[in-house]
């Protein structure tokens, strides 16, 4: 039967097209504008950047919010208070700055749009912060940057084409033919949703090196004083994150940090209302509402368990994993940690890049993975390390990325 042993050989060489175990990332690298804006100063700094002084109540209560909880705060405002000073944030790093003001003042000015020079700015300055991610994740790895076979860039700050996919590769000298993909608008789960795809591709094409870039400036949804959009202030900063991720067979010099073992997607029924962004001709308008802490507490036992059980059945023990959480602040942490009954230190990498560096959106995970790593590095032998490990992001949606990770130095 000849037509069967044709599909025999069509099968054969398909199947070494594969990769010879699971996913890995690789190296990490991260990089932040030089701009530090320290929390306790935040609402002196945001108020004279958009020459907002005469709102005097407003900002006396963004003061008080940053300090302590007073009797009559709002609903809203106390909702400000879990995700800022109180969150744990001590400072972030930020792009808009009083000279950029000056150059752009219909930034500031609600009767005047500025969609158009936000872009322009940020299709400059996204793929500049991202390069400095991507060469220290490049330099780490070992490889040139021509062994890059695909690119990931992740980002809710670019509106134009070429995007910042291209316009990275060119700043790396990436060779023509690495295969680009862009992810727009995936907000904070935007570094999850990159982490599945880079599993995805490494582990479908051998010997893929896929270079994952994920960076947001604040700059394209930066606004007036408002109480309705004071929260994103209070909360977001600006970052970029690199991950490089490749499968087996490795080379030399190439060493996994974490085997990434399997990924899942899932939205909660009926909470597209909960979180969003929408672009109008003065940037991208955030939505956040008070109730998406409760909404992940709610449903993150169960898409752990399901997503844990595509593994081998896996019914873990919460506390004998090690834990890289997107740190959206607070209140979704100390939820997590409450649900599932963490000890005070699983959540220790993700509640120091929130005190460091803010909520970065979809960047964050990057950051959070590289601190993790360096603990363990620095722990070494002295403490056993869990041998298994997860990833979370949450999105618009309300959308969960998880991953479950393992361990190679367990």
């Amino acid at each position: 039967m000849p037509g069967a042993a044709t599909a025999a050989v069509v099968d054969s060489r398909q199947c070494k097209q594969h990769a010879e175990g699971p996913a890995a990332v690789l190296a990490i690298g991260t990089a932040n504008p030089t701009n530090i804006v320290y929390q306790d100063g935040f609402a002196d700094y945001y108020f004279g950047l958009t020459k907002s002084e005469h709102l005097t109540e407003l900002k006396d209560k963004m003061k008080r919010i940053c300090k302590h909880i007073d009797p009559s705060t709002s609903i809203v405002a106390l909702f400000i208070i879990i995700i800022s000073h109180r969150s744990g944030i001590e400072k972030r790093y930020i792009h808009l700055d009083e000279k950029l003001i000056r150059e752009h003042p219909e930034i500031i000015d609600k009767h005047m749009p500025s969609l158009e020079n936000r872009v322009d700015i940020v299709t400059t300055e996204i793929p500049k912060l991202a390069e400095s991610a991507a060469r220290k994740a490049i330099a780490e790895w070992g490889r040139p940057a021509t062994d890059i076979t695909h690119l990931i860039f992740s980002t809710y700050s670019g509106c134009s084409a070429p995007s910042a996919d291209l316009k990275l590769a060119s700043l790396l000298g990436l060779n023509p033919s690495v295969s680009r993909t862009i992810l727009s608008l995936h907000g904070c789960s935007g570094g999850g949703r990159a982490l599945q795809l880079a599993k995805e591709l490494a582990e479908n094409n051998r010997d893929a090196r896929v270079l994952i870039a994920c960076a947001e400036l604040t700059l394209i949804c930066f606004s007036n004083p408002d109480e309705s959009k004071i929260v994103g202030h209070g909360l977001f900063g600006d970052g970029a994150g690199a991950i490089i991720v490749g499968a087996d067979p490795l080379v030399d010099g190439e060493r996994p940090l974490f085997e990434m073992v399997l990924a899942s997607q899932t939205t909660i029924p009926g909470t597209e209302h909960a979180l969003g962004m929408q672009t109008t001709c003065s940037g991208i308008d955030f939505h956040l509402s008070i109730q998406v802490p409760m909404l992940i507490k709610d449903n993150i036992r169960q898409c752990l368990l399901d997503t844990f059980r595509l593994v081998g059945n896996m019914d873990p023990n919460w506390n004998d994993l090690f834990w890289a959480v997107h740190p959206g602040g607070r209140a979704i942490l100390d939820n997590i940690e409450g649900e599932l009954q963490l000890q005070p230190t699983k959540l220790a990498a993700s509640r120091h890049v929130l005190s460091e560096y803010g909520n970065m959106s979809g960047t964050t995970i990057a950051f959070v993975l590289d601190d993790l790593r360096r603990r363990q590095e620095k722990e070494g032998d002295e403490h056993e390390q869990p041998e298994w490990g997860v990833m979370l992001a949450f999105g618009p949606g309300i959308t969960i990325e998880a991953m479950v990770l393992r361990n190679p130095l367990s």
